[in-house]
C-alpha cells in the first residue's frame, strides 16, 4: 500500500503539507506530490478539500488481505524452529511469552511446526499451546528461507493471528522478514519485553535502540498481524502440565516448491564448544581482569562449577577470549541460573544481554560500578583475591 495525490484533482491549496509530521508532502509545479519520506501514518487522509488523496494498493498486493479489518484478526502464534527434529528452546520460551500475552487478550495460543514429529508437537501442548499446526513434510527436514516463509505466509492470511512471534536466531531473522513482507505489515526485531497496551489492545514491542542506550517501544496499530522476533533467553518458560490437551492439525505442503535445496548443514566449531546460552552457570570476565590470564582462573572456577565462560564486549575486543564468549547486546543472550560477573564494570550494551538470569553475583573493586544495581549478590573486592578463595571453598564442599 502507498500514499498519492491525484494530480488531477489537486487543486494546490497546500491544506495538506501541515496535515504531515514527517514532511513527505512536497509541491511540484503547483500540485502536492508525496516523496520517499512518507510513513504511511494517515494523517493526510481525508484533509483534503478535493479528495485527491487516497490509499492505493502496490504490485502483487492482496486486496482481500487489505480490506480485512483490524477486527478480524484473532490469536497468539509463535514458530516452533526445530533442528534435526528436535523443538529448539527459545520454543519454550515463546510458549510462556505467547501464553500470558494470549490469557490478556483472551485469545488462543498456537504454535507452528514444520519438520519435526507428532511428540514434538504434544511436547509444544504440554508448555502451553492450545493448537500445533505441525507439517512433517520431507521439504521441512532441514530450514529453507522459501518454504518456510511460503507456508507461514498462507497460514497466516487463512486463519489471521492477531500477533505471531519467533525467535530472534539465525533462523528467524533470516526468513520471518520475509514473511512480513508478503503479509504487508510490520516487524520488530530483537524484542526483549512484550506488553498488551491496556487501552488498545496493540501489542507494545520493547528493544534496545542506539547501541542499547535506549529501551524503544514499538507498535503496529494500522496493520496485523503484529509480527516480533524475540531475543533467546530473555523470556521465562511457561508451566509445564503433562495433563494438558490440545490439537495437533496436519497440514501439508500444498505444493510448494524451492528454487533451492539444502545439499548439508555444518555446525561451527565453536558452536559446539561454547553454547552459553544452554549453560545453567556463567562465569564471565571483563576489562577487569587486566589482561588473557584473568581468564585462566575464571576458567577454573566453570570448571569445579560446571559451567562455561563468558565475556564483555571489552574483553573481546582486547583479544583476551574469542568472539564466540561474549555476552551482550552485540553478542549472546543470555539466562542462566547462576550469573558470576568478574570485574564487569556493567555497561547498559552488556546487561541486556544477563539481566534476566535468575541470579547475578557481581565481584568488582569499584563500589559504585552499574553492575551492582541488577547483581543478586555484590562482592567489593579484588577478583584475584576473592575467585581463588571461591574455587577452594567449592573444592572443600565438594569433597
Amino acid at each position: 500500500m502507498r500514499i498519492v495525490v491525484a494530480s488531477d484533482k489537486c487543486s494546490g491549496c497546500e491544506s495538506c503539507i501541515s496535515s504531515c509530521p514527517y514532511t513527505a508532502i512536497v509541491m511540484k509545479e503547483g500540485k502536492a506530490f508525496i516523496n520517499e519520506y512518507c510513513q504511511l501514518c494517515k494523517a493526510c487522509l481525508g484533509v483534503c478539500p478535493e479528495g485527491a488523496i487516497k490509499e492505493v494498493l502496490e504490485e502483487g498486493e492482496s486486496p482481500a488481505l487489505r480490506e480485512s479489518r483490524i477486527e478480524d484478526y484473532a490469536g497468539v502464534w509463535i514458530f516452533a524452529e526445530q533442528r534435526e527434529g528436535k523443538v529448539a528452546s527459545v520454543a519454550f520460551e515463546l510458549l510462556g511469552a505467547g501464553r500470558r500475552l494470549a490469557d490478556e487478550r483472551r485469545s488462543e495460543l498456537s504454535a507452528i511446526l514444520l519438520g519435526s514429529s507428532e511428540a514434538e508437537a504434544r511436547e509444544l501442548i504440554m508448555w502451553g499451546a492450545d493448537r500445533v499446526y505441525l507439517s512433517l513434510d520431507p521439504i521441512y527436514e532441514h530450514f529453507n528461507d522459501e518454504p518456510y516463509a511460503e507456508m507461514l505466509s498462507l497460514l497466516i492470511k487463512e486463519h489471521r493471528p492477531e500477533i505471531v512471534l519467533a525467535g530472534a536466531t539465525a533462523i528467524g531473522r533470516s526468513f520471518f522478514p520475509r514473511v512480513a513482507a508478503k503479509l504487508w505489515t510490520g516487524l520488530t526485531a530483537d524484542c526483549t519485553s512484550l506488553e498488551i497496551d491496556k487501552e488498545t489492545g496493540n501489542l507494545l514491542q520493547v528493544r534496545p535502540a542506539f547501541g542499547g542506550n535506549i529501551m524503544a517501544t514499538i507498535l503496529c496499530p494500522h496493520n496485523r498481524p503484529q509480527m516480533a522476533t524475540v531475543r533467546p533467553r530473555v523470556m521465562k518458560r511457561g508451566r509445564y502440565d503433562e495433563g494438558k490437551k490440545g490439537d495437533v492439525i496436519h497440514i501439508d505442503a500444498q505444493g510448494l516448491s524451492s528454487c533451492t535445496r539444502v545439499l548439508q548443514t555444518v555446525r561451527e566449531a565453536s558452536e559446539i564448544a561454547v553454547n552459553l546460552q544452554e549453560a545453567d552457570i556463567i562465569v564471565s570476565g571483563g576489562r577487569g581482569l587486566g589482561d588473557a590470564k584473568g581468564f585462566k582462573l575464571l576458567e577454573e572456577l566453570a570448571e569445579v562449577l560446571g559451567g562455561a565462560v563468558g565475556a564483555s564486549r571489552a574483553a573481546v575486543d582486547e583479544g583476551w577470549v574469542p568472539y564466540s564468549h561474549q555476552v551482550g547486546q552485540t553478542g549472546k543472550t543470555v539466562c542462566p541460573k547462576i550469573y558470576i560477573a568478574c570485574g564487569i564494570s556493567g555497561a547498559v550494551q552488556h546487561m541486556v544481554g544477563m539481566q534476566s538470569s535468575d541470579i547475578i553475583v557481581a565481584i568488582n573493586k569499584n563500589p559504585d560500578a552499574p553492575i551492582f544495581n541488577v547483581a543478586t549478590y555484590g562482592i567489593v573486592g579484588d577478583v584475584y583475591e576473592i575467585v581463588p578463595m571461591l574455587i577452594k571453598k567449592i573444592k572443600e564442599a565438594k569433597s
